[in-house]
């Protein structure tokens, strides 16, 4: 069914659950976690079975208590980009096609070729390719094995990196740092984060819901462990607002660039199924200045801006 969570997506949010309680079960162990979730009905469970295997990793009952903030319109939701009709109807947006569009007209155009001569009568079109390379990861995770759907064979790993890139550049152009308004629109949620790490009230005029985030009972601040539910699309305007790759370049779309040549940006490495960012607070033993470190996908991504160290921590406040 379009638009929600699979048999096997759930497990997996499960899972991830069951490895965040296990990763900070010093905290977690007697901490109860703060956890929101945008009102798609995909983004909610996966806020639930998330919650299901944290609380199963811990041994306790399932607190199924989750703020789920509305994606209806008149309603602030920094989990939900929807609310700047400039960012949504802007010519902007068309430029993430165009690069794509671009880049896909030179890595599609032979694998087309190759199709239709194996099969005959088909006369795909090059904008189909990419609808068969879609086959191979949705057609995978709705067997609830996953087993590697047999889509997949039909294509080599070099074209599917290719593919890679093709996706790369509709989220760096659309929703990231290669577009002006791609990082506005998770500015309200780095507020928010701000405020979580330094236990004061949020200070935002942009998409924060000012009726939430003043309640403490939806809005709690000194708590240790929050989680919050979001897509896919914004969770690359988060990265934006942070400048977690303020040093990559804009993607060209006559070649594709490796992961190493972006500085660790790609669609699959930032925004998988099941893509996570962890924000870590810590103080060091013997020491007293407070540290704040990103990891995506279980991958340190060093803060920009701020003078981070080795192990691409900033100081808070820094």
């Amino acid at each position: 069914v379009p638009d929600e969570l699979s048999n096997f997506g759930e497990a997996e949010m499960v899972d991830e659950g069951k490895a965040f309680f296990g990763t900070y079960s010093n905290l977690a162990k007697d901490i109860e976690p703060f956890i929101r979730a945008s009102g798609s009905g995909r983004v909610v469970m996966s806020a639930q079975n998330f919650t299901q295997g944290f609380y199963g990793a811990k041994g306790t009952a399932v607190n199924e208590q989750i703020l789920v903030i509305p994606e209806t319109d008149g309603v602030n939701n920094t989990l939900e980009h929807g609310g700047c009709p400039a960012f949504e109807d802007g010519p902007g947006k068309k430029l993430g096609k165009k690069k794509q569009q671009a880049w896909r007209d030179i890595f599609a155009t032979p694998i087309a070729k190759r199709l239709n001569s194996k099969l005959p009568g088909a006369n795909l079109a090059v904008e189909q390719v990419t609808y068969l390379m879609d086959m191979c990861a949705f057609n995978t995770v709705v067997d609830d094995q996953a087993r590697i759907s047999r889509f997949c064979w039909m294509f080599s790993k070099d074209e599917f990196r290719s593919y890679d890139y093709y996706q790369s550049l509709e989220k760096w152009y659309v929703y990231g740092p290669g577009r002006d308004f791609g990082p506005t629109q998770g500015v309200g949620w780095v507020n928010e984060l701000l405020a979580r790490l330094t236990d004061k009230p949020v200070e935002d005029h942009t998409t924060t819901n000012s009726t939430l985030d003043s309640d403490e009972v939806t809005f709690p601040l000194g708590r240790k462990l929050y989680a919050d539910f979001t897509h896919d699309n914004t969770m690359m305007t988060i990265y934006g607002a942070m400048g977690l790759f303020n040093r990559t370049q804009n993607l060209p779309s006559d070649r594709k660039l490796s992961p190493k040549e972006t500085l660790g940006y790609s669609a699959s490495w930032v925004v998988p199924f099941g893509g996570r960012m962890v924000v870590e607070k810590m103080v060091c033993d013997g020491q007293d200045e407070e540290l704040v470190r990103v990891l995506i996908n279980d991958r340190v991504v060093p803060l920009q801006g701020c003078n981070a160290d080795e192990l691409g921590r900033c100081s808070l406040g820094a």
